[in-house]
């Protein structure tokens, strides 16, 4: 079991550092929309809609990374001041509605992706950027956010049975 849960989150962590370089494309297009509006006074007719589909597939992609790390958000002022056991119950409990959650977006996002590469879907702006590459993003991150939220809900079923650090 725990070579799976190595796997598990080692393959988040690729795919979280790898997916974290968008970051430093997002910022270099934006720059140069910058400099091209404001210095060159050319404005681009991609920068906005490139950035906002560069961000989005980072969001996407990063979620699963940012869980196996402990990155999301909790209600850290009742959460903290629980043991670990019962942080693990909470957590226990809750998996029912993450996984409910992400196998929504897996089955409905890929409905659309599927749809949106059958019909060679692009954009309705005057760049016209295809749509279906972005769509894909989201089954794939909500596949790996579950992934790792199962590794997680392991880890937290151990901690509640054995006491075991998680």
């Amino acid at each position: 079991m725990r070579i799976i849960l190595h796997y598990i989150d080692l393959v988040s962590e690729c795919s979280g550092k790898f997916i974290s370089l968008l970051i430093i494309v997002l910022n270099l297009i934006i720059g140069y929309e910058v400099i091209a509006r404001y210095v060159l006074n050319a404005p681009t007719i991609w920068v906005h809609e490139a950035s906002g589909m560069l961000f989005g597939t980072y969001i996407v992609l990063g979620a699963a990374y940012i869980l196996s790390i402990k990155g999301h958000v909790n209600m850290d002022l009742v959460y903290n001041r629980l043991s670990r056991r019962q942080q693990a119950f909470i957590d226990i409990i809750t998996f029912g509605v993450f996984a409910a959650f992400c196998v929504a977006l897996i089955f409905k996002g890929g409905e659309r992706a599927l749809y949106s590469i059958r019909i060679m879907e692009h954009s309705s702006s005057i760049w016209g950027p295809p749509l279906y590459p972005i769509k894909i993003m989201l089954p794939i991150g909500a596949f790996l956010l579950l992934l790792q939220g199962i590794a997680k809900f392991a880890r937290d079923v151990t901690t509640l049975v054995k006491g075991e650090e998680r």
